[in-house]
């Protein structure tokens, strides 16, 4: 019988970079056959359980709770518990904070020898609570994942045993970059103003969090588009934020130069019309809209943090700049603008390392090589493994 795998999710929707990953590689691992892949969420919400369906993976149960803190946690638990025994679940996988507390929890419980926690980002989005839970849950983990240096170094700084700690780098598919449509209809389709000649700079971040930073973005377009007369910016992305970014640009002067597109699913259209592409968070795991910039071939000018500096090559494939910094940032973004060779340059070279370094194919035989690692360990009554992936 082929090992069998749970990949906990937090929920069904794809829009999140973290989620997309997640369910990019439990649908890899069930199409490679070699373990049998099971998925669960906490959340049913979304759309990606009748893609699940169609690819064979029909049953997918749910354990929503509220509160960490609810009888509903506990009753969630042991459900969660039973369900682990009866299938005879051998190595849990979790992704983010919910689903590594809840699932970390679970699985020691229910004496599951193969525990697989995950770290995305380093902790622009949590409190010092949840901090700390999380931390604890790691202890229950045989091994903790993470997609880059900056989180590796930011669980070592909080004291997460060194060696738990694997790096299993984000995979791009590039058929998600890849369009067909010609530019008139790629700018019918996002509402785009048509035939005016525009040179679109982009940054795709959701309007969740302060962390993503928007307003360095937006000043940063100001002096670009003070320099640079045919620039028009584009941010895609939906959240709470998006009110007090729109009233922003128009106190910048900017309100008919800048396009909210809301929550986008024509990303790769929306990259081929786009000239340079940015991202200005505060801080980040491993970006995942920095690979898609890449893959699809655009100048990148981000922020210098989290995992920026392991993807983008300075001056070869992109830019980085101090967080914060919109006067550097506007720089490099009109120096693409008014140099479009280099800018072209910039962009092939930022495919091909993503085709070598962070394909799909990269980061499924990196985790099935993890997973065999770590049922090998279990099988010689090893507790404490330690995890060397090149």
């Amino acid at each position: 019988m082929k090992p069998r795998v749970l990949h906990l999710l937090g929920n069904l929707y794809m829009t999140g970079g973290s989620e997309r990953q997640a369910a990019q590689l439990a649908q890899m691992l069930h199409q490679s056959s070699r373990f049998e892949v099971f998925v669960a969420c906490l959340d049913p919400s979304g759309n990606w359980g009748e893609e699940l369906k169609r690819i064979g993976i029909t049953n997918v149960p749910s354990f929503k709770f509220y509160s960490f803190f609810s009888f509903t946690f506990l009753q969630k638990l042991v459900r969660f518990v039973v369900y682990l025994r009866k299938q005879k679940i051998d190595i849990v996988h979790t992704h983010d904070f919910y689903t590594n507390v809840f699932g970390m929890i679970g699985s020691w419980l229910a004496g599951i020898k193969g525990r697989i926690a995950s770290k995305r980002e380093t902790d622009g989005l949590r409190t010092k609570a949840q901090r700390f839970v999380e931390n604890q849950s790691y202890r229950l983990a045989n091994m903790i994942v993470v997609n880059g240096e900056a989180v590796q170094k930011h669980l070592v700084d909080a004291g997460i045993n060194r060696n738990k700690i694997v790096k299993v780098f984000n995979g791009l598919n590039l058929d998600r970059v890849t369009h067909q449509l010609d530019i008139d209809e790629v700018q019918q389709l996002l509402n785009l103003p048509l035939g005016q000649g525009y040179r679109y700079v982009t940054i795709l971040a959701n309007l969740l969090y302060p962390v993503k930073d928007h307003p360095t973005f937006l000043r940063a377009a100001q002096i670009t588009r003070q320099a640079v007369s045919d620039a028009r910016f584009v941010i895609a992305g939906e959240g709470p934020l998006k009110e007090e970014m729109m009233a922003l640009s128009r106190d910048l002067g900017l309100d008919s130069d800048v396009y909210f597109l809301g929550s986008c699913r024509n990303v790769a259209e929306l990259l081929s019309v786009s000239e340079v592409c940015v991202l200005s968070s505060k801080s980040e795991g491993f970006s995942n809209a920095i690979l898609e910039y890449m893959g699809a071939g655009r100048p990148v000018v981000a922020t210098n943090v989290g995992g920026a500096g392991e993807v983008i090559v300075e001056g070869r494939t992109g830019y980085l700049v101090e967080s914060g910094d919109y006067e550097t940032m506007a720089a490099r973004i009109i120096d693409l603008l008014k140099n479009p060779d280099r800018a072209k340059e910039m962009g092939q070279s930022g495919r091909q390392i993503v085709q070598q370094k962070f394909s799909c194919e990269a980061q499924l035989e990196v985790t099935e090589r993890l997973y065999e690692r770590l049922l090998a360990k279990n099988q010689r009554g090893i507790r404490q493994i330690e995890v060397e992936i090149d």
